[in-house]
Parts: C-alpha cells; sequence; structure tokens
C-alpha cells in the first residue's frame, strides 16, 4: 500500500476545531480576484516574480514535507511535472527545496520557458542535484518508480484548449496511482469551478497560494494547505481574505 495513504497523524480534539474554523473563514478567490492580488504585489507592494516564487516554492516543500515526510520515500524519488509559467517556476523551486530537505527528484519540464529567470532556476535546481528528465514519464514508469507527483503545470491563469506539449502528461496524471500535490490548483481545474465535466487530476494534496480559489471549495483530497506567508495586512485587510495565523515560523498552515 503506498504511504500516502496511509499516514496516521495524532490530532487533538481542539486542532480539528481549529483546523475546521480556519478552512471555513478563509475567503476564497474568483481568477480575477487572484491576478488583482498579483498585480498589487507587484506593483505597490514592490515584490519581485522571482521573490514570490521563492517564498511560493519553499512554502510547498514545506506542506509536503509536513504531509509526507523523506523517511517515508525509501529509494523513490518525487517527480514534479512543471509548465511554462510561474506555476511552473513555483515547481523548479519547490524541487530544489525538496532536495536540500533530502528527497530525491526528477523534473519533467516539457516546454520550458526561454527567460533568464526561468535558466536561472533550471540551474539553481540541477546544482542541487535535481535531475532532469528530457522525455514524457509513462503511466506504469510514474506508478513504479515514484513515490509522489508534485503537479505544478498550470495555475490560475490557465484557459483550455490544452496543448499538444501536455496532453500525454495531464493524461498520466489523471490516472496515476501514487499521490498527487497540486500546486495553488489542481492543473486543468477552472479557477471556479473546479474540475472539468470530463474529469481531471484528483490531488491528496491542495496547497494554495497566497489565498485559496474558488474551485478548493470542490477538493475532496486528504490534506489541504496554504502557503505563502508574505501577503502584507493592508492587502489583507483590503481584500477580506481573514487569513489563518501561522504557527511559529512556518511559512505553510494546514486548512483541512
Amino acid at each position: 500500500m503506498l504511504f500516502g495513504r496511509i499516514i496516521k497523524t495524532k490530532t487533538s480534539l481542539c486542532d480539528l476545531s481549529c483546523k475546521r474554523s480556519f478552512s471555513a473563514m478563509v475567503r476564497y478567490l474568483g481568477q480575477q480576484e487572484a491576478i488583482n492580488i498579483d498585480k498589487e504585489l507587484f506593483n505597490v507592494y514592490k515584490f519581485s516574480v522571482d521573490q514570490l516564487m521563492e517564498l511560493a516554492g519553499l512554502s510547498c516543500a514545506s506542506a509536503i514535507a509536513k504531509v509526507y515526510p523523506v523517511e517515508k520515500f525509501g529509494n523513490k524519488p518525487i517527480l514534479v511535472c512543471c509548465g511554462p509559467g510561474n506555476n511552473g517556476g513555483d515547481g523548479l523551486v519547490c524541487a530544489r527545496h525538496l532536495s536540500l530537505f533530502g528527497y530525491k527528484l526528477k523534473v519533467f519540464y516539457p516546454k520550458r520557458t526561454d527567460k533568464p529567470l526561468y535558466h536561472n532556476l533550471v540551474h539553481q535546481a540541477t546544482s542541487s542535484n535535481v535531475m532532469m528528465m528530457n522525455r514524457e514519464p509513462s503511466l506504469d514508469e510514474v506508478n513504479n518508480e515514484f513515490g509522489l507527483v508534485v503537479d505544478a503545470l498550470f495555475g490560475f491563469s490557465f484557459k483550455p484548449p490544452l496543448k499538444p506539449d501536455f496532453e500525454g502528461i495531464m493524461e498520466v496524471l489523471k490516472c496515476v496511482n501514487v499521490p498527487i500535490a497540486s500546486i495553488d490548483i489542481p492543473s486543468g481545474w477552472h479557477v471556479e469551478n473546479g474540475m472539468p465535466k470530463d474529469g481531471g487530476i484528483t490531488p491528496d494534496l491542495l496547497i494554495s497560494l497566497t489565498a485559496p480559489k474558488q474551485c478548493a471549495q470542490f477538493f475532496l483530497g486528504k490534506y489541504h494547505y496554504l502557503g505563502g506567508r508574505f501577503v502584507p495586512p493592508k492587502l489583507e485587510e483590503k481584500y477580506k481574505l481573514q487569513l489563518p495565523k501561522y504557527h511559529g515560523s512556518d511559512c505553510c498552515v494546514l486548512l483541512k
């Protein structure tokens, strides 16, 4: 049986009550709200793209490490599937941090973005012992050789139709038996309406970034974390995000 489906967590009744209240009170963002918040982070609060990627990717790696401890993997690596946009950049950062945490990493990055930022992210990842795959993994390969898949293909800006470069890996991810951890949004889901009518990725772990998007209300997996501890208080107040309190120095917090 897969380790990701048999982890047992001892949680007090008080902790469970707190987690339910976090999930109930936090606001879920529509697509335009998410876009507007990103614009304000860049233009008003002067964050750079690579700065936010670093914070987001670290929070994703931290959430994954909490749910799937490194000692549960044995020799099986984690597969990180990266898309061409910011979600893929978050995935590359996440892969680097997971490698530094002691996990074995392989990245499938079929359509690389030809910008210095993304070249640097790939270089930083490979310099931290992350292996880049030069071919698309098959369904059998993913099921037999990997302990976890990190879905970093598409974020909240995704609009169908799916490009040919990603059709194969999306079909694989719809059918895998190993757990999937999706960054911000399960790839291919509508940011507000959730899974497509013809089916989609069903992650065990969802790591929302900044604030959960409306599609997270349709998430039926085991674990929902919020990551990206970088929202300025005035921005949180303006959009009435009602974010939960992070614990101590943690950069992610469990919502479900």
